[in-house]
């Protein structure tokens, strides 16, 4: 199973791990911890170094609750980084963190390699469209409503069975664009309760019948650090712990803020093969 960076083919059958950098003030674990050039190109070349095959740049956080932002502040904020990466470090495959399509085409025409849309083309009508017409890899993530109202539209028939009807529909919507890779996002912590998040984590080979990659991002997230009675800055260990969970249920990538930790789990798990 591959897909298409900038002409190079990326294997993810061996699953792959993607560092994450966060430019806003506010995210829920780093937010505000890259607020100059030499910090960001510090962060990047050592998860670069630790393994990571792509690094992730948001600029708007979608941590429950958060601030909204607006479409020039959001681009302000992340095309410079964009630059200033590539310019350093000019062979970094960047995936965009956005689910507008405004970004997304700037950040690839400046060198981006994918885009990954918390929203899967719901929050703007014309996303789909883009990704199409620059035919880059598009990871589209489960999400009910927006990042201000998620936490309140957690209410589910079949929470799996839901899941995989609504990711049916989008693979569909975007093959019939003309979108080649698609990669698939459960979505941790959107719209659903700490005991759906463990459920989708249980029933998670399911989405497997999708035939897409699929990526995980549980990292330091509240369903960690909330079920361990800790706090974002301590779930390191159990990140890990289920990190290996999903790899071994058929994670593709890996979206982390600790990279050496998620290759050393790709390398065990793969060993187990």
């Amino acid at each position: 199973m591959t897909i298409n960076c900038k002409g190079q083919l990326i294997d993810v059958s061996t699953p792959k791990v993607m560092g994450v950098l966060n430019v806003t003030p506010d995210s829920f674990f780093d937010g505000g911890m890259y607020k100059d050039d030499v910090a960001i190109l510090e962060q990047v070349e050592q998860m670069l170094n630790a393994g990571a095959t792509f690094i992730d740049v948001g600029a708007y956080s979608s941590r429950p609750n958060a601030d909204h932002v607006t479409e020039d502040e959001e681009l302000q904020r992340i095309l410079p980084i964009v630059k200033l990466i590539l310019d350093t470090f000019p062979e970094t495959l960047i995936s965009i963190d956005t689910f507008r399509s405004s970004i997304a085409k700037a950040c690839i025409e400046a060198g981006a390699a994918l885009i990954n849309d918390i929203s899967a083309g719901k929050l703007d009508a014309n996303m789909l469209k883009t990704i199409a017409a620059l035919q880059v890899p598009y990871i589209m993530m489960h999400m009910r409503g927006t990042p201000q109202t998620m936490q309140s539209l957690t209410e589910y028939d079949d929470l799996v069975k839901d899941m995989l009807f609504y990711f049916s529909e989008r693979v569909a919507t975007a093959r019939n664009l003309g979108i080649i890779d698609v990669i698939i996002d459960p979505g941790f912590g959107f719209a659903k309760t700490l005991e759906q998040n463990f459920e989708l984590l249980n029933n998670l080979e399911m989405f497997k019948m999708l035939e897409k990659p699929l990526l995980i991002g549980v990292s330091r997230k509240s369903m960690i650090y909330k079920t361990l009675e800790t706090s974002a800055q301590n779930a390191l260990n159990g990140t890990t712990v289920l990190n290996t969970i999903s790899l071994q249920k058929g994670a593709s990538i890996l979206r982390v803020h600790d990279v050496k930790e998620a290759v050393e789990a790709v390398k065990l798990v793969e060993a187990l093969k």
